[in-house]
């Protein structure tokens, strides 16, 4: 009967090195109060009204709408983060 040890060894080496290249990707502590959080990039009031009448112009079912919704989105979260 062939033995499955080596095998085995082999999952659990490369396992365990598979999780610390991922512990590496971490820039700072997994504490909610030390995350890192994105910039919010704020618009003047004259930019968001030219932005808003470009959108207006666009079909709705334009993928740029929905992307820019999801940006909306993400912009909301970045501002809960600070």
């Amino acid at each position: 009967m062939i033995s499955n040890a080596g095998c085995s060894m082999q999952r659990q080496t490369a396992l365990a090195l598979a999780m610390s290249l991922l512990g590496g990707c971490a820039t700072g502590s997994s504490e909610a109060g030390n995350r890192a959080c994105p910039p919010v990039v704020e618009y003047s009031q004259a930019e968001q009204v030219q932005a808003a009448a470009e959108v207006e112009t666009l079909p709705k079912d334009a993928l740029i709408v929905i992307m820019l919704s999801n940006y909306s989105v993400m912009r909301e979260q970045a501002r809960a983060c600070q």
